[in-house]
């Protein structure tokens, strides 16, 4: 089985204070690279999308995550509803067929 697939759908974690989840999120993606465990594919989901594109201020800590072998992917549906298809700066644009697949097959861990 492969490993832990993490499906990100927002910009920052949890509900509530804008500023306090994209701090939550910022802190979550740094540790996460700094930790020996690591997902095997992070999905990014409607408003996660905008994590990876430029001008994110996670998306070093993505880029990080990336060269560490974690499979960044990033709904091709969200980015062009976004209007940030073109503006994608670390991992791969995906179909839901392709993200369902991915999902089916591992553990999925929501945030």
């Amino acid at each position: 089985m492969p490993g832990k697939v993490l499906f990100i759908q927002a910009e920052g974690l949890g509900r509530g204070d804008e500023k306090l989840g994209s701090l939550l999120m910022a802190n979550f993606l740094r540790l996460l690279g700094e930790s020996p465990r690591k997902p095997a594919t992070i999905i990014l989901w409607n408003a996660g999308v905008k994590l990876a594109c430029q001008g994110s201020t996670q998306l070093e800590h993505l880029k990080k995550l990336h060269a560490q072998g974690v499979e960044i992917v990033a709904c091709t549906t969200c980015l062009e509803y976004f209007d940030l298809k073109e503006n994608l700066a670390v991992g791969t644009p995906t179909t839901m067929v392709k993200a369902i697949e991915t999902m089916m097959n591992s553990e999925v861990v929501t945030l």
